[in-house]
């Protein structure tokens, strides 16, 4: 690890086969994340799928992958010559930085954002306990793997997985307020108003909300390649598509209670940005969103096997103690949590490439 947060600036590569302009929670992660180690004076370069030739991924073709990328990306890294290098992905992106660091005995971070076995499960029935045992294997090499939450880390330490290190999550305070709490999108909607906000797709087991008896309205707030299918099974719920900036932050401003379905989150974002809004939160006891809630000394939701009794639970939830709660979540923390858990990538081999970057620079 990162012995001394040195002077800025470090040269900090992050590969990711997550990028813009893919909208998720490790896009945003990585994203803000890399806006904040900028903003300390550190050069940070994302390697997404933004820069190489890419084919629609099999089932989600909203998702690009990179097409044979391992000979761009070490170009593009030998000439970045990083400090620090972190893989936030285990896709083809992730397994090309991988190789690269292994050839060039440099170490390197990772970090476990998605429960990909689970989803691979949802989408093909591959059995789970193969796909743990290949990231494993991915992760294995890796100085050290950053995980969200403690109930993940315990669950990845039973499956055999090692060197984990705690590396939690931010909320933008400014942009998810409780005000102006206005009607829309839940206008001319009979009260209480449940809502989701997120990626409509089968592995947020979006289902399962929309099926419960609840009391009032189900409004669903994202886009994704269940959205067509669910309007049309579900004519009674309100489906808004996608939305952004303060239309996505009045959506859950102007709900009763979040619900947030998905047993295979590892963290959840969008439930820091529920509670920013002042906006309490339901959701299953699962790993990921059950870890932030259970963290709360105020109501503030709920998490319940069953998740209707989860809803009704939550509706009680004191809204000012849910943006009390959020307060405490900066991704400025976030940030210099990523940066104290890198490890330097230099070497004797790398020192003489990054003096010659930094003469280059300092003369164009």
């Amino acid at each position: 690890m990162l012995d001394v947060i040195a002077p800025a600036p470090y040269r900090i590569a992050i590969v990711s086969d997550a990028w813009k302009p893919q909208i998720n929670g490790v896009v945003r992660t990585l994203d803000t994340v890399a806006g904040q180690l900028r903003a300390m004076g550190h050069v940070v370069e994302v390697f997404g799928p933004d820069r190489f030739r890419t084919l629609p991924c099999p089932t989600y073709p909203d998702i690009r992958l990179s097409l044979a990328p391992r000979r761009r990306l070490s170009t593009l890294l030998e000439g970045f010559a990083p400090d620090a290098v972190h893989i936030a992905t285990e896709g083809p992106l992730g397994l090309a930085a991988r190789g690269w660091a292994r050839r060039r005995r440099r170490r390197f971070t990772t970090s476990f954002h998605t429960l990909f076995p689970e989803y691979i499960h949802a989408r093909t029935g591959f059995p789970v306990a193969l796909s743990y045992a290949w990231m494993r294997r991915f992760h294995a090499p890796a100085e050290t793997t950053m995980v969200a939450t403690a109930s993940l880390r315990a669950d990845l330490t039973r499956r055999g997985f090692g060197h984990l290190s705690a590396w939690s999550r931010g909320v933008d305070l400014a942009r998810f307020t409780p005000e102006p709490r206005r009607d829309w999108p839940a206008e001319g909607l009979a009260r209480p108003v449940f809502a989701y906000v997120g990626r409509v797709a089968v592995e947020k087991n979006i289902e399962a909300f929309l099926d419960l008896d609840l009391p009032g309205s189900k409004v669903v707030v994202g886009g994704g390649p269940q959205l067509a299918g669910l309007k049309a099974k579900y004519p009674g719920v309100r489906f808004t598509g996608s939305l952004s900036d303060g239309a996505l932050a009045a959506a859950y401003a102007g709900a009763d209670v979040f619900v947030f379905p998905s047993k295979t989150d590892t963290f959840g974002l969008v439930v820091l940005e529920s509670l920013a809004c002042g906006t309490p939160v339901a959701c299953y006891d699962t790993p990921g969103p059950a870890d932030t809630l259970s963290a709360a000394t105020e109501h503030v939701g709920a998490y319940r096997d069953d998740l209707r009794e989860a809803c009704l639970a939550a509706l009680t939830a004191d809204r000012a103690a849910c943006r009390r709660f959020a307060e405490g979540y900066s991704w400025r923390a976030c940030a210099e949590t990523f940066l104290s858990l890198l490890t330097w990538a230099s070497g004797e081999v790398d020192a003489p490439r990054r003096a010659e970057v930094a003469t280059e620079q300092a003369l164009a």
